[in-house]
This record gives C-alpha cells, structure tokens and sequence, in this order.
C-alpha cells in the first residue's frame, strides 16, 4: 500500500492529510475515495478500513483530520451552529484546490458529523462527486442524539473517554471534545437541519446505520430515503454508532460492491 503523509495550508491552519495509492489518481477509471471521520475522529481512528477497502475496490484514497484533530492545529475560535456548513463548503472545496485533485471524481465517504459534511458537500457542489457513502450521518437533531451527547461528556469528564482520546489528539483533546459537545448541546441547535441538502444529492447515495447507534434513530435513514433521488439505506443489527469497526466485513463488502458498480 503506497502512502502519502503531509500538511497544507488552509486559512492559516495546519491540515494533516494522507493518501494512499496516490499514483492512480490519474485513472478515470478509478474514483478518489474522500474519507470524512466523525465528531470526535481523526485520520488513525478509521484504523485499517481505508487500506482495506482501497484494496478491494483497487481505488486512491484520501483522509484528513479537520481542525482541531489529529495531527492538524488546535481549534482556534469557538465552533459556531454552522461549523459542518463550514466544512462542507469552504474548507473541503479549499482542500482539493490545494491538493490539486478538484477535477478528479470522488466518491465521499463520511462518519457521523463527517456524513453530515459529506451530504452538505454532495448537495452543493456537484461536479467531480459521482457518489456518497455515509455512516451514522446526522440529517437533524433527535432526543437520543443530545442524550448520547450528553452520557459522552460525563464518560469524558470521569476520565474513560478522555484517555482513549488522548491517544489521538494529545493536547488537543479538551479543546476538540468540548467544541463538539457544547456545541451539540446548545438549545439552539435543535433546530439545525440538512435535508434541503439531501434531496439536491443527484449521485447514487450509501447510507449506512446501526441499530444500536447511540446517537441516532432509525428516523435518520428514513430521512435520507425519503428525501434523496437515488438512496440504498442499511440498519445494521447488534451495531452501534461505528458501523466500520463494529460490523466491519459487512461494511467493507457493502461499500466496495456500490464503489464497484460506480467504477
């Protein structure tokens, strides 16, 4: 597996990236598979998912960690309700302009907050985006959303959570979970909404829940059946929020047979 590690300038922020099989971007034949992670995620917590599937379908693939993440720099402002519109709209289209990889075709693949991005994105620019896979993507707020939140926080602040997350984003990570988790918890972010992006989605649509997601109902897929032009919607048994690890051969074979027949 051939990789790429580095870092670009967006906005006077530091950008940690990753490509892997770089050299077959060129090929019309094979999309650039963007890969989104969650709320609380980073390049190193999609594990070996990205290899594995860049293996199957014989696809590049991109990763990054957003500001505030991984190897990228701290979160210098406080996150605003329209953080994910940020992401989606002017620093993912900034990211492929400097990356020098706009005017090839990519399939968006995201987790959670990262799916969220992933159809906000897909719903504004069409050009180049010939498909888009998410998992436990949020399409509006729920009870079970802001409860699961809210249980994070207290596994966070007794100590559990944090250490696991430390791992990741070192010194970071008070800044990255609580710029996600105060905003999730807002009143007013109640009533964030995406699905007016969702039904601008023109491409062929993956979505893929658990059932046992902590932070989503069933209502999220039937919000993304409902309303997207061309949706295959998955819910996944004894699965909960990260579908990729907790269920992952059904995953990895059910992503690469749509990036397949997209190919």
């Amino acid at each position: 597996m051939e990789r790429q590690e580095g870092f670009t300038k967006i906005d006077n922020v530091n950008i940690s990236f990753e490509f892997l099989n770089k050299s077959l971007i060129p090929d019309v034949g094979r999309p650039l598979l963007v890969f989104l992670h969650e709320g609380l995620g980073s390049i190193e917590q999609w594990k070996d998912f990205p290899a594995l599937l860049c293996e199957k379908t014989k696809c590049p693939a991109l990763l990054y960690d957003r500001e505030g993440h991984g190897k990228s720099d701290k979160l210098k402002n406080v996150r605003g309700n329209d953080f994910m519109h940020i992401q989606a709209q002017k620093v993912l289209p900034a990211l492929f302009k400097q990356l020098e990889i706009e005017q090839y075709n990519k399939i968006l693949i995201g987790h959670s907050d990262g799916g969220s991005i992933a159809i906000i994105h897909a719903g504004s620019f069409h050009e180049n985006i010939i498909g888009i896979i998410t998992e436990a993507s949020h399409q509006f707020i729920e009870d079970i959303s802001v409860r699961g939140i809210q249980d994070a926080v207290k596994s966070f602040e007794e100590g559990k959570l944090q250490n696991l997350l430390c791992k990741y984003h070192g010194d970071k990570t008070s800044s990255m979970f609580y710029g996600w988790a105060s905003t999730w918890l807002k009143p007013e972010f109640r009533k964030w909404n995406i699905e007016e992006y969702v039904k601008k989605i023109k491409v062929p649509f993956l979505a893929i829940q658990g059932k046992d997601d902590q932070y989503g109902s069933f209502a999220q897929l039937e919000s993304i059946k409902n309303n997207a032009i061309k949706a295959d919607i998955n819910h996944i048994p004894n699965c909960g929020h990260i579908p990729h690890l907790q269920a992952k051969d059904f995953v990895l074979n059910l992503m690469a047979d749509f990036i397949i027949k997209l190919c």
